[in-house]
């Protein structure tokens, strides 16, 4: 697959796509049923997805960014086992935010991804204060020479699947609800970084990984951890800001039960399996190990029951 971020016509030789186009932030059902119809659909055309970093409601309201639920080089891993071929995630900013629709469709989707074909939600907006709708594309498509497919929404139960639904999944620490919206397990992977190795001081070594910024899901789970050598590891995790170290900085730390050895550098996968408590504040360390171990103890017992 291949991942464009900055388009230059002088360079970038691209072919004809079948595009669709989104924030596909957590790639969940409703955003497989978007890129099923590019690829699907696609015939001698390149199926393509497009996306915008920051994710424009970020953009628009700094101060309150939106929870993320994937890391970047997870939505790419996904959108490319998804059967991509050309990706392109394009950098949203003022000038970005001020095209009008028309403009959008002339320079973004024809210019640059060679639209011939473009997938949207029937909720899509696009354009200048969102002013373009669908049936605003599908004239456009008519004057630049590409057709419009409408995917109807994804539903699970009464309500259709979205992002904020797995973001109020994940909120609440409802694992099953998010999986079932997502349509997998709900996992972030990364790179084990060095930290201060209080963790294991303390009897609870930890592979310290950063999570996407700022992350959809808080506090202490039962966790499996898979790559750089491992293979569904079962451990406790805590995904938070470490209030008892003076922490300010969100770190996902991971304590792979019985295990001893040396993670740094390695590219990590972890699972979240259950939910066990709210990150809290401690008085001491002292009362901090007293409740890892009882946390440990917790996501044993969940996780054995996992694997009966």
């Amino acid at each position: 697959m291949r991942l464009v971020r900055h388009f230059n016509p002088d360079r970038d030789k691209l072919p004809a796509t079948s595009i669709a186009v989104g924030n596909f932030d957590g790639l969940h059902r409703g955003h497989q049923a978007l890129i099923d119809a590019a690829r699907e659909g696609a015939g001698k055309l390149a199926p393509a997805l497009m996306c915008f970093e920051p994710l424009p409601a970020t953009f628009f309201r700094p101060e309150s960014p939106q929870p993320r639920l994937l890391n970047m080089r997870d939505r790419i891993r996904l959108v490319q086992e998804a059967g991509i071929e050309w990706m392109f995630m394009l950098r949203f900013d003022a000038a970005f935010a001020r095209q009008s629709p028309e403009r959008f469709v002339r320079d973004v989707l024809v210019s640059c991804a060679r639209a011939e074909r473009v997938v949207v939600g029937t909720d899509f907006r696009f354009g200048s204060r969102a002013a373009g709708d669908v049936a605003m594309l599908e004239k456009l498509g008519a004057r630049y020479g590409f057709l419009v497919e409408r995917v109807e929404a994804v539903t699970d139960g009464e309500e259709r699947v979205s992002s904020t639904r797995v973001r109020s999944a994940l909120f609440e620490g409802d694992l099953a609800e998010a999986e079932r919206l997502l349509g997998r397990p709900y996992r972030i992977s990364g790179r084990v970084l060095r930290g201060r190795a209080l963790g294991r001081e303390l009897g609870f070594p930890t592979a310290n990984i950063r999570p996407p910024l700022p992350p959809a899901l808080t506090g202490i789970l039962a966790v499996r951890v898979s790559g750089g050598g491992l293979d569904a590891r079962p451990g406790v995790a805590s995904l938070g800001r470490r209030p008892v170290l003076g922490g300010t900085d969100w770190l996902l730390e991971v304590h792979l039960f019985d295990y001893d050895g040396d993670l740094y550098g390695r590219h990590l996968e972890v699972e979240f399996v259950a939910f066990i408590r709210n990150e809290e504040h401690f008085d001491d360390l002292e009362a901090m190990t007293e409740q890892m171990e009882k946390d440990a103890e917790m996501a044993r017992r969940v996780l054995e029951r996992g694997n009966d």
